[in-house]
């Protein structure tokens, strides 16, 4: 794929607000940035965005080609190990994005093949799926859709067993999210991206994690609070409570639907769980989360890349593509489907343009031309209305109108490093520079 030099701009304003960043955060970790002035919030270990900025720092070193760059780089990566054990699902989004674009790093390729053989021995076959986990707080066994991105192509690494756990996990999110197909639609219903497991007469909740794990005050995508501490500049992340604090419905979600154990929607056979339990739709996030949605297409079209991807994969990503409007809607969706007045969230846009990319690169979908026509069009949108330029009251390169949290109110008009990663991913794959089929 190429395009013209509108990508390159935008790439060279993305790389370069990379290397100003660098220099303001040091040895932490940058999670979103003030719209105004382009001051970052951050933390220190990186909690599940890490990844996000190793990944970016390493476009920028294949970009400039400079040693220093690269240094810095895989100096990034390396203080993303300790997350290698910890008891989440999120080690997808920072162990993959962290080290997938680490080339000639062997330092990367052993953390990567570690973190790979954890997350599959964290694999419960009861369930079907690499529990969320306890790690960023809350009940571990929940099922969230950002638990899925970045885990499938980690856990496809590790060998044969980790490729039946990928098809697991991923059938297994998909068969809870992905609402049914049975009755007359007008348009598909919107996906539920989270879930919670309550066995028995005990739920998850009411018990703690296994090993007596203690959660990090680190936000998780789409939670309500960044980690807890001071910050460069004195700035701190907004309080609120942590992720996994997300209330739980007591009732089936929107739509009344619950899933039992045992045989799933859509003909998938799920796998038989040993215990008594259920499933139960959480209230938050809701249906038409859109970044949630993002996140699912993603890693649908991350599993049709993997060597002999079952058919059921490209069926669901084609009722991803309707129930999130992906070829339809607006470039830069609202992050709440439902709140089309609420704030915009560009960062869905750029994750879902880097998802719509890989679909293209799948042999035989369908979709394939029009996934590599949107997706052109929504990096091309970003560019054009989100991205600043030289000569503003900001720095250059900030992806803004990004939106952590839009019901906590929590950083929703600003600069996200998973907004900046993907945007700059999606030019750099429409560059010709890097290989969607990698990472």
């Amino acid at each position: 794929m190429t395009a013209g030099p509108w990508a390159e701009e935008a790439l060279g304003l993305l790389i370069s607000r990379v290397g100003e960043t660098a220099a303001r955060v040091g040895d932490r970790f940058p999670l979103y940035a003030d719209p105004d002035d382009g001051r970052w919030t951050t933390t220190g270990r990186g909690s599940w965005t890490g990844g996000f900025w190793a990944g970016l720092l390493h476009l920028r070193a294949g970009h400039t080609g400079a040693p220093a760059d690269r240094t810095a780089a895989r100096a990034a990566t390396a203080r993303l190990a300790p997350w290698a054990e910890a008891d989440t699902a999120a080690r997808g989004l920072i162990l993959w994005y962290g080290t997938a674009l680490a080339d000639g790093d062997g330092t990367a390729d052993a953390l990567r093949e570690r973190a790979a053989r954890a997350v599959l021995a964290a694999w419960d076959p009861r369930l079907g799926l690499v529990p969320w986990g306890a790690a960023l707080g809350g009940p571990r066994l929940r099922a969230r859709a950002d638990g899925v991105p970045g885990l499938v192509p980690l856990l496809a690494s590790a060998g044969p067993g980790g490729r039946t756990a990928a098809a697991a996990h991923l059938d297994r999110h998909l068969e809870l999210c992905l609402p049914p197909t049975t009755g007359p639609r007008s348009r598909p219903a919107r996906p539920h991206p989270a879930w919670r497991r309550e066995e028995g007469r005990r739920t998850a909740e009411a018990d703690p994690a296994p090993g007596g794990r203690t959660a990090e005050a680190d936000p998780a995508p789409g939670s309500r609070a960044a980690e807890a501490g001071p910050v460069l500049g004195g700035r701190t992340a907004e309080a609120g409570p942590v992720l996994g604090g997300w209330t739980a419905e007591a009732d089936p979600a929107p739509g009344g639907r619950t899933a039992e154990a045992g045989p799933v929607l859509g003909g998938r056979r799920a796998e038989a769980d040993s215990v008594p339990g259920r499933w139960t739709a959480e209230a938050d996030p809701a249906p038409g989360w859109t970044r949630g949605e993002a996140w699912l297409l993603l890693a649908v079209a991350d599993a049709l890349l993997l060597p002999e991807a079952p058919p059921r994969w490209s069926r669901d990503a084609e009722r991803l593509l309707a129930a999130g409007e992906f070829l339809t809607g607006p470039l830069v969706p609202p992050a709440e489907a439902h709140r089309p007045d609420g704030p915009l969230d560009t960062s869905a846009a750029a994750v879902a343009a880097t998802a719509l990319l890989k679909l293209a690169l799948v042999p035989g979908f369908g979709r394939a031309a029009a996934c590599a026509a949107r997706a052109e069009a929504v990096l091309r949108g970003l560019t054009a209305a989100h991205l600043t330029r030289p000569g503003g009251p900001r720095p250059p390169g900030m992806l803004l109108d990004g939106c952590y949290d839009a019901h906590a109110g929590t950083a929703v008009r600003h600069e996200l490093v998973w907004g900046d990663f993907f945007l700059a991913l999606g030019l750099s794959a429409l560059l010709g520079r890097t290989d969607l089929r990698r990472v």
